[in-house]
């Protein structure tokens, strides 16, 4: 028999990965988001639905007869009445709760590495209650926690390959020490997909970090010469950062945001007492063969 996963934020960076990874393993995958774009060509397999997270009788509809349920929508920047809390912490358990309900058999919160319901930042602080929100309401929740991704369309490489060809100078965060350890989009795809086709029913937590761990200096050296380029890094305090994305999320497409100074202000490093990719027996792709393709022409 068929079984069916829906996923929420299914048109995202990782969700759009999700899909794919859960339609190869044979599920058969609704696709569900507020605004739902038509499938290009006939897959069967794959159905895009019309479905608010915000609203209890649209998610109950979208989870009915799912087998799995994941839970990929994310908020970079809160305006009006889309908050961190609304999305991270009240849609998830709104979904999770409605999940349950319906008899679904797995579920999957994305969450992130240093997610931390005590921390001082909005958003830190909302992934955190949003991990316990989720584990209140369905108790044998996976939790994906991924380290910052890439991919060949991500707002991330991308972003720090095209400053660095532009900037003869650029402005690190910070002095440069915070550490990251970058995973590949499709591997932590992958590992959601795992997650939810795995036979044991308990709860799970699993941090996906990649092959190496980078200070964020050490980074922007890696990948400026993979682009051949030869930048003078400058350190910049975070207090100029703050008052910088504060400015920058009124702008369209917001170049950076408060958030991503202070997840750039804590380590993003997979915890050794977690599991992570290799109990799921994924071997992650290193970012540098990732960025070699990125920049190929």
């Amino acid at each position: 028999m068929v079984q069916i996963v829906t996923v929420f934020g299914g048109t995202g960076f990782l969700g759009r990965r999700i899909v794919r990874h859960l339609h190869e393993k044979g599920y058969f995958v609704r696709i569900a988001s507020r605004y739902p774009n038509p499938l290009s060509g006939d897959v069967p397999e794959l159905r895009s639905i019309a479905a608010d997270i915000h609203e209890r009788t649209s998610v109950a509809s979208a989870v009915a007869g799912a087998f799995g349920v994941v839970n990929a929508v994310s908020l970079y920047v809160a305006r009006g009445k889309e908050t961190f809390h609304t999305v991270h912490v009240a849609a998830a358990q709104r979904l999770a709760n409605e999940a349950h309900k319906a008899g679904v058999e797995r579920f999957v919160q994305i969450s992130g590495i240093g997610a931390n319901a005590e921390s001082p930042s909005h958003y830190i602080r909302a992934r955190g209650e949003g991990e316990q929100a989720v584990r209140a309401a369905f108790a044998r929740a996976g939790v994906i926690r991924p380290a910052v991704m890439f991919g060949p369309d991500d707002a991330f490489l991308n972003t720090v390959v095209k400053l660095l060809r532009r900037l003869p100078v650029y402005p690190m965060f910070g002095r440069g020490e915070t550490r990251l350890q970058p995973a590949d989009v499709e591997d932590v795809a992958e590992a959601v997909a795992r997650v939810i086709q795995r036979p044991e029913t308990g709860p799970l937590t699993v941090e996906c970090g990649g092959p190496r761990v980078y200070s964020y200096e050490e980074l922007l050296r890696t990948v400026a010469r993979a682009a051949s380029v030869k930048p003078f890094l400058v350190p910049l305090p975070f207090g100029v950062w703050h008052a910088l994305a504060l400015v920058a999320e009124a702008l369209p497409g917001a170049p950076v945001t408060r958030n991503q100074v202070e997840l750039m202000q804590v380590d993003t490093v997979a915890s050794p007492s977690l599991p992570g990719f290799a109990e799921l027996g994924i071997s992650p792709r290193p970012m540098e063969v990732v960025l070699q393709s990125m920049l190929r022409p």
